[in-house]
């Protein structure tokens, strides 16, 4: 009779949840050019404040949407959902393994505002991961004149955005738990959304054709095809968030975080299988410095009982 001990277990929710934010963001890729991001953050956020309260009740856990940080946890959702709009509106451009990738350079973000917002020390090992980790995400983007796309730059901002509201997120654990976290994200999708979806007719010669168009435009309530896959897109990613929240809440973080870098193998597999996408030598390069950097930086702050690149990824 085989035993699985809670790490195991929380390893295997941490790739289920990868899984699920594999599949969401493949579909996203799919249907991006036809309908509205802002539509998709919508419904991903009703499904997901639906589904959370239905795994809180069958979980004997309380439902609490208040609290005791408004202005952070408003702050927090704002970035989540400007910053994943972004993310979305680039997968639809670049690569899926290579869009994922440059997310993955967060924790060298974290750990950067860690030492600005949390007055945490870096170290020699760090700073010297940090390098290697951008190091791999110019590698990714390859800044020169002829070749810079402005797509794979929204990724980094991503991360940044993420990075900020994970170190917000920790200054707000003491009161706000990490289901009450998920839900001020939920709702500031819903809240903003809504509003910004209903600003497209003030506009719409300006935003024809840019740059905002991609999450601007009208929403679609006529294809099926597409309300079907908003539909799983909200059910996937919200199973998704309730994987990685268990995981952590299960296992250990040493075993958990390391393990969210699945995501940039079903990635590859999905962009090279459904898409066609195959990242040239210099993005390999540049994917496994980010890897290896992440899991460094991880490993060094375990060792120094720190923590504050650990991170649980929401997606919105």
């Amino acid at each position: 009779m085989v035993i699985i001990n809670n790490n195991q277990i929380g390893v295997i929710l941490i790739i289920l949840g990868m899984l699920c934010f594999s599949i969401q963001d493949a579909i996203i890729k799919h249907i991006a050019s036809n309908t509205s991001l802002v539509q998709i953050m919508v419904f991903r956020s009703i499904a997901g404040c639906l589904i959370l309260s239905v795994f809180l009740f069958f979980s004997n856990r309380s439902i609490n949407l208040s609290s005791s940080y408004p202005l952070i946890a408003l702050t927090r959702g704002t970035l989540f959902f400007f910053g994943f709009t972004l993310f979305y509106i680039s997968i639809s451009q670049i690569p899926l393994a290579e869009a994922t990738s440059l997310f993955f350079v967060s924790p060298l973000f974290m750990t950067i505002f860690s030492k600005l917002i949390l007055k945490s020390s870096i170290g020699l090992h760090r700073t010297f991961s940090i390098i290697i980790g951008f190091s791999g995400m110019l590698l990714i983007i390859k800044p020169g004149y002829e070749t810079f796309n402005l797509f794979m730059v929204l990724p980094i901002i991503t991360a940044l955005t993420y990075s900020f509201s994970m170190i917000l997120a920790k200054k707000t654990s003491d009161k706000d738990s990490h289901f009450q976290q998920t839900f001020h994200i939920y709702l500031a999708g819903i809240i903003i959304g809504i509003p910004l979806s209903l600003s497209y007719g003030w506009f719409p010669t300006a935003i024809d054709n840019s740059f905002l168009n991609s999450f601007l435009k009208p929403w679609e309530v006529s294809d099926i095809h597409i309300i079907l896959s908003i539909l799983v897109i909200s059910v996937v990613g919200s199973l998704g968030i309730i994987f990685l929240i268990s995981a952590y809440n299960i296992g250990s973080p040493i075993a958990n975080a390391p393990s969210e870098y699945v995501i940039l193998i079903f990635s590859f597999l999905i962009g090279y299988i459904i898409f066609r996408e195959m990242p040239d030598i210099y993005s390999f390069i540049g994917i496994i410095l980010i890897v290896f950097s992440g899991i460094y930086i991880f490993l060094r702050e375990n060792v120094k009982k720190e923590m504050v690149a650990t991170k649980t990824t929401l997606r919105t």
